[in-house]
């Protein structure tokens, strides 16, 4: 009798110790206590990934390999179920559809059409964080919905502002090749800058070859010089924004976005961007931000910079869901690795901002690292 009221009395202290409903004193189906309280059910996220889409899956597995890293690292009370989806908008508004009937909170989808497309649909009811932006056209996005997503557009409007500040005077050259996201970077960084009542020229250069046609490249001493250029802003990646910063001329102020940064590598410096200020995340600027520090890299995805970048966003995804459903209704703010994240309630929706940071290039590292104002 003595071993089993000790046996009893020993569940209950495993109770209050570990937050159960109760554990069994041997006997079947009796329990020794219900002193402590009931714990409360997980909460459930669902992550929604077109894994099952040729062009796409490279991408939603960075995505996912980085939300699941957050979550190993910070699970309690949360669940997580990855749901796999094609690259269809039918088949991602269908899936979401499901997922809102059995999730606290969804996030995704990552194709931009299928976040248009979930935008759009009267399912979207439970809190949601969208990997992409809908596209300027679309709907506006629900009041339970955010848009996460790393848009090179809004990294272009925020370096003219940055820029407009450095360089209170003077005409930019905006340099572009002949690829979509080059020209739609260049159009988003003219139209901030001559909001901002700046003037400008810009030249799209000849890519067609897959480098710079020489011919192209010539144009740029006599432009800089003829248009008495103060500051050049490039929407190319990083061997052309070195053909590029060479003929401008070195002195130049240089301002690009992540897609020119040639990365943390001292032994292959990029001698002629030295000095290139550019936008880009804290996971690829700062090794020793403390955010950074507390997640495992994987060097698959160090050797390709945009999948880096997008398991940086899975990481920060997973630790903003934590922080809405944690804090519903409230203000959220968050050092995250993607930048300084905050969302803000405001007449029922939710508003997300995302300050990256401003780095200058020098030899294969960065100098000057801080958020943008």
């Amino acid at each position: 009798m003595l071993a089993r009221v000790t046996k009893c009395l020993a569940a209950v202290a495993a109770v209050l110790l570990l937050g159960g409903a109760g554990q069994s004193c041997g006997e079947p189906g009796r329990l020794c206590a219900s002193a402590a309280p009931v714990a409360s059910a997980p909460q459930r996220i669902v992550l929604m990934l077109p894994l099952r889409a040729d062009g796409l899956r490279d991408a939603a597995e960075a995505v996912r390999d980085g939300f699941m890293t957050a979550w190993q690292r910070d699970q309690a009370g949360f669940t997580v179920e990855v749901v796999e989806t094609g690259g269809g908008q039918q088949e991602a508004l269908d899936a979401y559809r499901a997922a809102v009937d059995k999730a606290d909170l969804v996030v995704g989808p990552l194709a931009r059409s299928a976040v248009a497309a979930v935008a759009a649909s009267p399912a979207a009811g439970k809190p949601t964080i969208a990997l992409n932006t809908p596209g300027p056209d679309a709907a506006p996005l629900p009041a339970h919905m955010l848009s996460i997503g790393l848009s090179l557009d809004e990294d272009a409007r925020r370096i003219a502002d940055w820029a407009d500040n450095a360089l209170p005077q003077g005409k930019a050259l905006i340099v572009s090749g002949a690829a979509p996201w080059q020209r739609r970077v260049a159009a988003a960084f003219l139209a901030q800058w001559r909001g901002l009542g700046r003037a400008a020229a810009d030249l799209e250069l000849d890519t067609s070859l897959g480098r710079i046609a020489d011919d192209s490249l010539a144009q740029l001493p006599q432009l800089v010089q003829q248009e008495k250029i103060a500051l050049v802003f490039v929407a190319l990646e990083p061997e052309q924004a070195r053909e590029v910063r060479g003929a401008c001329g070195v002195d130049l102020p240089f301002f690009a976005t992540a897609a020119a940064n040639p990365g943390r590598n001292p032994g292959l410096p990029l001698v002629e961007l030295n000095g290139m200020r550019l936008l880009d995340l804290p996971w690829e600027l700062q090794p020793d931000h403390p955010a950074v520090m507390a997640y495992p890299r994987r060097p698959v995805y160090e050797l390709a910079p945009d999948l880096d970048r997008l398991y940086a966003l899975g990481i920060d995804s997973y630790r903003l869901a934590r922080e809405l459903l944690l804090h519903p209704g409230q203000p959220v703010r968050l050092d995250g690795v993607t930048g300084l994240l905050s969302v803000r309630p405001a007449n029922g929706v939710l508003h997300f901002e995302r300050r990256a940071s401003t780095a200058t290039y020098r030899l294969g590292g960065f100098d000057n690292v801080s958020a943008i104002p």
